[in-house]
């Protein structure tokens, strides 16, 4: 704060938004604009961001987000948002949630208190207060690999060797769902990267599969593919929701060309016990995942909430 007069620290004042009949998102976002909010301003600060960023035609662009968003029902609003970004970068239950629901899965509304001793007998998984019958999870997605991986195999252009995203890609080629993610990307031809492939049922039908026909998994591949994105990419910018290992791949390989120009990342996650997912974007400067000059903020609260309000502000 040094060399900051008082009253250009005083200069911007806090306006009370006013609510209106029929108000649409992007007013009450305008009006969002004018209060202090606490996460409310980090909010409307990331929507100028992620705007800024896509509209800039010479910045490659990221989408990186877990698995647990993808069970709430917020599916279908990032399976749209896919044609808007160069990359996705997931965890392996993103391909669990998206194969299943894809091929009839129901999930459920549940609750965070309830009984898990009794959901058990029931067969039921609790995924936060999400309620999934386990033959809706588990044995969807491996009859539905199972046909998937046999049509891929079966075909004449099957090489035996895949890195992940190029394996995904012949996924989202054979899913007919419009609004599973990995169908999207395949329409729009972005990749998507799984670095922790093998860390799901996904992977563990990989494993399963690879036991009786002739199969390989290329990890470095797609390393190697991400480092060349960072490489031959000047301008890089990336929304981020939540942390691990989809995070820290689109930070890590970013470091390499002098860190991101735009980055936005939404956490509930605690800094103080050093985690990757509870770190702040001012942290990741300090790394060099994200340059110093760069825009960035972190917006502290539930995507749930705060990512629908985003896109439709956004209009993506």
């Amino acid at each position: 704060m040094t060399g900051v007069d008082k009253r250009s620290m005083l200069k911007d004042h806090v306006r009370d938004i006013r609510i209106k009949e029929n108000m649409t998102v992007g007013e009450l976002v305008g009006q969002m604009r004018g209060m202090g909010g606490f996460s409310a301003q980090n909010m409307v600060t990331g929507i100028d961001i992620v705007g800024d960023m896509l509209a800039d035609k010479k910045s490659f662009n990221f989408l990186s987000f877990p698995a647990d968003i993808i069970a709430t029902g917020m599916r279908g609003m990032i399976a749209d948002s896919v044609k808007n970004f160069d990359a996705i970068v997931t965890t392996c239950g993103t391909l669990d949630h998206d194969i299943a629901k894809a091929h009839g899965g129901k999930y459920s509304k549940g609750s965070f208190e309830a009984d898990d001793n009794k959901l058990l007998k029931l067969n039921i998984y609790r995924l936060g207060n999400i309620f999934i019958e386990r033959d809706e999870y588990g044995l969807e997605l491996e009859e539905s690999f199972s046909q998937i991986m046999d049509d891929i195999y079966n075909s004449k252009e099957y090489r035996g060797e895949y890195s992940p995203s190029e394996l995904l890609r012949e996924f989202g080629k054979r899913i007919k769902d419009e609004h599973s993610i990995l169908r999207q990307a395949y329409l729009h031809n972005v990749p998507v990267f799984v670095p922790g492939i093998v860390d799901g049922a996904f992977g563990t039908q990989l494993v399963l599969f690879s036991q009786r026909r002739k199969f390989k998994l290329d990890l470095i591949k797609d390393e190697k593919a991400l480092s060349d994105i960072a490489f031959d990419n000047k301008t890089t910018g990336a929304l981020m929701v939540g942390g691990g290992i989809s995070k820290h791949h689109v930070i890590w390989w970013n470091q390499f060309k002098g860190g991101l120009d735009y980055a936005v990342y939404i956490t509930t996650a605690s800094q103080y016990d050093g985690s990757l997912s509870g770190a702040r974007l001012t942290e990741a400067v300090s790394w060099g995942k994200v340059k110093e000059k760069a825009k960035y903020v972190t917006i502290d609260g539930d995507a749930t909430i705060i990512l629908p309000v985003m896109y439709a502000a956004l209009g993506i």
